[in-house]
């Protein structure tokens, strides 16, 4: 039976998000439910000098109170692009992978996105593709609230909010080489750009490890 999960659309998201896409045959990314801030939807944690540092995509005010994701523009505040990358290159120019993927990430920090969605699904297949994972993924029609045997929703559980290791028990943070793994030791479930750039393509082998 052809295993599917809900998942909503996240910003660089944790490597746990990646490992139900590296599980799942089909994966259903949440275009329909009300944007919420301070949520992987546009916001990433990678790892830097100081320890985990979050970065976050400003978005634009919605004239509703409730607005869908699939609505949500990408506001040019405060030059986060330049930011962004900025703490990329500085946290990773010394990680085994980092030069090899560059040109690649680099491009989503020079190209304006009008819509987080689009964003958020494209830098998303470039990672499954180079990982090389290759789950069968469409955007949700509607918001359901009930699903089938075949059928696990993720959509709340994956939070930067809630402890991984409770919310969701079928993840195992396998530990892999990390930049700053000698001062704060392993930092686990990180943005998968942290996975990419220290770990290349084993990125795969660590996901298979994780589920």
């Amino acid at each position: 039976m052809e295993k599917t999960v809900y998942l909503t659309s996240n910003y660089l998201a944790p490597v746990e998000y990646y490992a139900k896409l590296f599980a799942a045959d089909k994966a259903c990314i949440e275009r329909h439910d009300n944007y919420i801030k301070q949520t992987y939807r546009n916001r990433c944690v990678i790892a830097a000098a100081d320890g985990p540092l979050a970065l976050t995509i400003p978005t634009e005010k919605s004239e509703n109170l409730k607005c869908p994701m699939k609505d949500i523009r990408i506001s040019d505040h405060g030059n986060w692009r330049h930011m962004h990358w900025n703490a990329l290159v500085s946290n990773y120019r010394n990680s085994p992978f980092f030069e090899y993927y560059a040109d690649d990430f680099r491009v989503f920090y020079e190209k304006k996105f009008p819509f987080l969605w689009d964003f958020n699904q494209e830098i998303c297949a470039l990672v499954c593709d180079l990982i090389d994972i290759h789950p069968q993924m469409e955007g949700t029609e509607e918001y359901r609230t009930s699903f089938a045997e075949n059928e696990q929703d993720f959509r709340e559980i994956i939070h930067p909010k809630k402890d991984f290791q409770i919310a969701d028990p079928t993840f195992h943070a396998e530990p892999y080489y990390q930049v700053f793994k000698d001062k704060f030791g392993f930092l686990p479930n990180l943005s998968i750009a942290d996975l990419l750039f220290n770990m290349g393509p084993e990125s795969l082998l660590v996901l298979q490890k994780c589920v």
